[in-house]
Order: structure tokens, then sequence, then C-alpha cells
């Protein structure tokens, strides 16, 4: 935001799907004074109504995307031909590791301080490494992140999580790595849902933050150099490890976490006795709505 600032940026737009980009971006907006607008698409600010009033009370103008999806994909569109009208005085501050270079390495670097310090955290309290490091994977900023630092250094397992929806039928799910095919998508050559004709194909999933049709291109990499595992969480295990984790240790996990968290309870016995790194991107206060309605309450 400095940076935008010395370049003689005014005016700060972004993208967000979950919100909680939205809610950084426009708190750093109204600490320098500049104006600030958030595209959101218009199923998520049904979804994260939360994060919307926060975002609004903050002072940032959050305009609904109605086109597509109307989810994150979308909202990256319209923030996008936003940035190409006003580029003079507007500054794009890009939420995940997508889109075309350099947006997936500034913002992997940004978010890379999460590995750095969960690196020196494991270290510090169990005197090692954990064996395996665990988080959820839409567009994948906060899995680049915390994976970098121990990419860099070696010695942990890591494992990426994609949301498995209702099942693996197109349109069911966000799996563009598990299910996905090579394709470009807002200026990156990726893993992409999509038909025989490349038509970007809809997507589903309980968490706003990761029905996302494609994935960072990194992940990409990782996944097809054998450097990062990839697996899938449905949406009724992430609801339950999000249940789970709240009862037992108070902690209400975002949905998009809590697909991390499902994985690891789906497999526990693979990761019995071993050290676990689990990467919580979110509180799930902005869920309840979701929660409440997926389970009844």
């Amino acid at each position: 935001m400095l940076l935008a600032r010395f370049m003689g940026k005014k005016r700060i737009i972004a993208e967000t799907g979950a919100g909680q980009h939205g809610v950084a971006t426009a708190t750093v907006a109204a600490l320098m004074g500049m104006s600030c607008t958030v595209y959101m698409g218009s199923l998520d600010v049904e979804r994260q109504a939360p994060n919307v009033r926060r975002m609004k009370l903050l002072g940032a103008e959050v305009v609904p995307v109605d086109r597509g999806g109307r989810t994150l994909k979308d909202a990256i569109n319209a923030a996008i031909k936003d940035w190409a009208r006003s580029v003079r005085d507007t500054h794009y501050l890009v939420g995940s590791v997508v889109g075309a270079h350099p947006f997936p390495m500034i913002v992997r670097d940004f978010q890379s301080v999460v590995g750095v310090e969960a690196r020196r955290q494991m270290k510090a309290r169990f005197g090692r490494l954990p064996d395996f490091a665990v988080a959820c994977v839409g567009g994948g900023s906060n899995a680049a992140g915390l994976f970098r630092e121990f990419v860099r250094r070696g010695g942990t397992r890591l494992i990426g999580v994609e949301a498995g929806g209702r099942s693996s039928e197109p349109g069911q799910h966000s799996a563009s790595l598990a299910y996905g095919t090579p394709g470009i998508l807002q200026g990156s050559l990726t893993y992409l849902l999509q038909n025989d004709d490349c038509q970007v194909l809809p997507v589903h999933s309980v968490s706003a933050g990761l029905d996302y049709p494609a994935v960072g291109p990194e992940h990409g990499y990782y996944r097809d150099g054998k450097i990062v595992e990839y697996g899938l969480c449905d949406d009724a295990a992430a609801l339950d490890a999000c249940v789970r984790l709240t009862k037992t240790e108070g902690i209400l996990p975002a949905l998009e976490s809590s697909h991390a968290l499902g994985f690891v309870l789906a497999n526990v016995k693979r990761f019995r006795g071993r050290h676990v790194l689990v990467n919580l991107s979110g509180r799930g206060d902005k869920d309840m709505n979701i929660i409440e309605r997926e389970l009844g309450l």
C-alpha cells in the first residue's frame, strides 16, 4: 500500500471471495486514507454478510458482481476490467496467487511469512519440524505461503486440500488439480475446470473462499513435480471437521480451513503418531449463516 502511494496511486481495488482479503484491504486503505473498492460475487455477498458489513464500516465500496457464477472468478474479472480503465490512479491489490506474473509471486512472497513463522514455532515448541504440513487450496494463497518455506528448506511432506464439494461430477466441486486440465484463465497457464470446448465450468463448494475453477500456477508446478501432494475433502467432511474442532478446542475454523482439517481426520490412521501442522487460514464467524443452514441449527 505504501508502494501504491509512492507510485502516485490514490485508489485501491481488490477482489474477494470469502471476504477476508477484502476486509484486510479495506482496513489498510482506511489507515492510509485511500479510496477503496472491493469486487465480490453477489452470491458471496449473500454468504459472507459479516465481512461485507466490516468492509462497508471501514469505508470501502463493495460492488456485487452478478455475472457468471457470481463468485470469486467473476469478482476477479470485474476487478481486472476496472483496473484496465483506471490504472493511472488505481492499484489492484490481488488477493490470491492467481493472474499474470508477477502477481502470483508477489502474493506468495507476502504470504510466506506464515510458513516462516510456522516453521520457527514448530521447532521452538517441539524441537523438530512437522512430518506433514496441510493447507486448503482454492486459488491457493494460504497454501502457497505456508509451503514456500518448507519447499525451500525441505524436511516436511506437504499436502494441499481442494474442495471436493458434493461429488466428482462437473459443477459439483472446485477441484481443479484433481479434475482439471491445462488451460489459461485470467492471464496464467494453470489447471482449469473446463469442457471440451475450453469453456470454464461452473464450480461448487460449501466454502465461499474455495469455489474457484482454477488454481495458482505454482500449485500446478508443485503437482506436476510431485513436490506437493494434493487431496480432496467434500462439503460434509469439512462441516464435520469444523464442528469437531469447535467442540474440542473452542476454535471455530473458517470453512476453507475446515477442508484441511477434514482431510486429516479422514486419514487419521496415516497421521497417527506424527507431527501434523494444519494451517487455519481464518475464523469461521463469517460462515455462521452457512453452517447454521447446512447443519439445520
